[in-house]
């Protein structure tokens, strides 16, 4: 006797806009540019195929490979507006009524004449997209580990430009890719220019690296919430500080299984951060390449972790507050929430 999840009213947090592609854009981009996709990346979008594969050959440089293939089909204006309209469009079926799409417009730059005109693109689409489907989606521009920091910089700078709390405004910044590359500490310049103006302070951590990493983020970047962060898991104290200082955690069960974090999906520790009072938002990460979006995440959390329709609807709640969503939105969507739990179960 459950609930419908597609309908439990929910925000998306943790989405990634090459990554957001579903597997017949990813081709029909290739035939439209006249790209042509490595057999490796064929082979490795669909339902799971990341997890197809043995723990120990799972890994970030594999999905970096693939990720940057994808990448490679998305060289104009209008496969930008199609992959930010289908991700408000596949979010809205699955209940999701706030989305915040990660995007660093370094990546689509040549294509369109700079980096302004990229991120106005996707601002735009991101306008008539929420418009359109009723989903309210807004933008993280995000920086990269694997450049300079003073890139970031100017990332920061552009994204200050475009801060709007409303749909199809700037609402955070974030630092993403291999937690591994770079000196966190140098990139604190560019997340003052952020705080500043504002936006939401959303950088990775804690998912390739462990809780040492996570304190790093905290101290030199101030987060609002991680992506990700679940390794705090190992660390109670340290848990118990982003709990007590409510940084928000952005938890995407399949990037953690996928990339090898953890070798099954009952290893990710979910059930452990709800119970220490985490503020969770589940997100889908990049789910071309993971294989699931943001429905299946609140699945597994009924299916894998046994959590109850009272937890789920928490973990959405969660979402919401964590998300920059309006005062209005906000409290229409919470309501929401009670009146999903207040139905009978099927």
């Amino acid at each position: 006797m459950v609930r419908d999840l597609s309908t439990l009213p929910k925000a998306h947090l943790h989405l990634h806009f090459t990554g957001s592609m579903a597997p017949s854009t990813l081709t029909d981009l290739a035939a439209e540019q006249q790209v042509s996709l490595p057999d490796s990346l064929r082979a490795a979008v669909g339902p799971q195929a990341a997890l197809r594969l043995p723990a120990d050959e799972r890994g970030w440089f594999r999905f970096q490979r693939m990720y940057d293939a994808a990448r490679a089909v998305v060289r104009s204006e209008s496969s930008m507006r199609r992959i930010v309209r289908e991700a408000a469009e596949a979010d809205a079926a699955e209940g999701s009524r706030r989305l915040e799409l990660q995007v660093d417009p370094t990546s689509y730059a040549p294509y369109v004449g700079g980096i302004t005109p990229a991120l106005e693109i996707v601002l735009d689409e991101a306008r008539s997209a929420s418009a359109d489907t009723g989903v309210e989606v807004a933008i993280i521009v995000a920086t990269s580990r694997t450049r300079h920091p003073l890139d970031a910089r100017t990332l920061a700078r552009l994204a200050a430009r475009h801060a709007s709390d409303g749909p199809g405004g700037v609402i955070g910044f974030g630092l993403s890719n291999d937690e591994r590359r770079g000196d966190t500490s140098e990139f604190a310049g560019a997340f003052q220019i952020a705080a500043r103006a504002g936006l939401s302070l959303v950088p990775h951590g804690g998912e390739l690296l462990g809780p040492d990493h996570v304190r790093e983020v905290v101290a030199h970047l101030h987060p609002d919430r991680l992506g990700h962060g679940v390794r705090a898991a190992e660390d109670p104290e340290l848990l118990d500080r982003l709990v007590a200082d409510g940084i928000a955690l952005e938890v995407c069960p399949a990037s953690n299984v996928s990339l090898g974090v953890y070798a099954e999906p009952a290893d990710v520790p979910l059930a452990q951060l709800h119970a220490a009072g985490a503020q969770i938002a589940l997100g889908a990460d990049d789910p071309l390449l993971f294989g699931s979006r943001l429905l299946a995440q609140y699945e597994a959390a009924r299916s894998v972790h046994g959590f109850s329709d009272a937890q789920l609807a928490d973990l959405a709640r969660s979402s919401i507050t964590a998300s920059r969503a309006s005062e209005s939105t906000t409290k229409q969507l919470l309501a929401e929430i009670e009146d999903w739990l207040a139905q009978p179960a099927d």
